[in-house]
């Protein structure tokens, strides 16, 4: 008979946690829609220990509300990137019941939430970039990445903000996860200006974009091919490998990657840069003839050679590689840019010698030369930087190099003008 009782006693108790429970879930309702989130959440952290034993309508409930709670933390500003993350896993625990349960309540509007936070996190990820907080906006675009995995493009943002903060321990698992997705990011991008705003659009669809401009919002449609980004993910992940030591490793990265994507020359590029990296310069060589051959007309290939070149510190191989570069692709603007910055290294050493000079006549005459020696350098480069302003006039690294060399020159005239495009 005392078992019965026993039994009996237990019941009872289950029943009363069970009605503590959905009170305690009422209770966070109310406290949400009164405005006191916060509120809320504190109140279903005393539920958490009893929602596993709850029935399944019961605990979508307390995760449909908890993901409610954060997630409105996170638009009043309170540690948005953590109650965004912590928001979203509330809302997938929620989808995975009910779709294990059969019973479909809160699935569609967890579901909506999940992508106004991924869209929040992106835009979270871009300001902590744009702020220099470049670890924050990591995790963020991480955290978007982990929301909807089919959006591997959010999965190398992350992998690329991580090595901008470097954080090459957070980058590495990434680049990792990139490699065996064997990703590459090449497609085609579909942009138009915005008649309203004045800037440009982007389109999933070229037909998407054109209705746009039939419609008469947008104009000036523009159609371009968006590069593989493989031998980037590659030359990232050899070069974190090799600072940790791991040359094998990295070597056997590429020779995998180059496996899978036989055709892919940027691939060659990054494979002869880790030779390069580790002083193999025969197989760099032989590696840079190899691309050369398989696309002998890819003016982004040819370039990327001038600046491995230039790294290298053999300035008239790099000076070949720009000016083949520009042959192919006379409106190459970075060619130009790279082809001045090489040019303008010729001047380091004069101003070290000038600087060492005294007062002789002998050191005074050895100084006119040699500053008719910079003069000629500074002339020298003008004509690829006014290209490169013609070309990209917003580009400051441009404009600003243009201008040192017009003050070092004493081109009055030509440095006020250039001043007043710049302001």
């Amino acid at each position: 008979m005392k078992s019965k009782y026993v039994i009996l006693a237990s019941a009872l108790l289950i029943s009363v946690a069970t009605f503590a429970q959905k009170d305690q879930i009422k209770n966070a309702e109310k406290a949400l829609k009164s405005g006191d989130a916060q509120g809320a959440i504190t109140i279903l952290k005393d539920a958490e220990n009893l929602v596993v034993n709850a029935k399944d309508v019961e605990q979508a409930q307390y995760y449909f509300v908890k993901g409610n709670a954060l997630l409105d933390l996170a638009n009043k500003s309170i540690e948005t990137g953590k109650n965004l993350s912590l928001a979203a896993e509330s809302y997938k625990k929620l989808i995975d019941l009910e779709k294990e349960s059969g019973k479909q309540k809160y699935s569609t509007q967890a579901a909506a939430s999940i992508a106004e936070i991924k869209g929040k996190l992106i835009n979270a990820a871009i300001a902590d970039t744009q702020a220099n907080k470049h670890s924050d906006g990591a995790k963020k675009l991480y955290d978007a990445y982990l929301l909807d995995r089919k959006d591997t493009i959010n999965l190398y943002y992350a992998a690329s903000t991580a090595v901008n903060a470097q954080d090459y321990d957070t980058a590495l698992p990434m680049y990792e996860e990139l490699k065996k997705l064997n990703y590459s990011g090449k497609g085609t991008s579909y942009t138009a200006t915005n008649k309203a705003s004045g800037g440009e659009d982007g389109f999933n669809t070229a037909s998407e974009r054109d209705l746009a401009i039939k419609l008469g919002t947008h104009e000036k449609p523009k159609t371009e091919a968006i590069p593989s980004k493989r031998g980037e993910i590659y030359k990232n992940l050899a070069l974190i490998l090799v600072q940790k030591g791991r040359i094998e490793d990295a070597k056997k990265a590429i020779a995998d990657a180059r496996k899978t994507n036989p055709d892919d020359a940027s691939l060659i590029l990054t494979e002869a840069n880790l030779y390069l990296e580790t002083k193999d310069f025969d197989t760099y060589k032989k590696l840079v003839g190899e691309a050369l051959q398989k696309e002998p007309n890819n003016a982004d290939l040819i370039f990327n050679l001038g600046v491995i070149s230039a790294n290298a510190k053999n300035p008239a191989d790099a000076e070949k590689y720009y000016l083949k570069a520009i042959e192919i692709n006379p409106n190459y603007t970075n060619a130009y840019l790279n082809l001045a910055a090489l040019k303008l290294e010729a001047e380091k050493p004069i101003i070290d010698e000038m600087n060492k000079l005294g007062t002789s006549a002998k050191d005074m005459k050895r100084y006119d030369a040699l500053k008719a020696q910079r003069e000629n350098v500074f002339k020298g480069v003008i004509p690829y930087l006014k290209k490169a302003h013609d070309l990209d006039p917003k580009n400051e690294d441009v404009s600003k190099t243009l201008l040192g060399v017009y003050k070092a020159l004493e081109m009055t005239a030509e440095a006020k003008a250039l001043k007043a495009t710049m302001n």
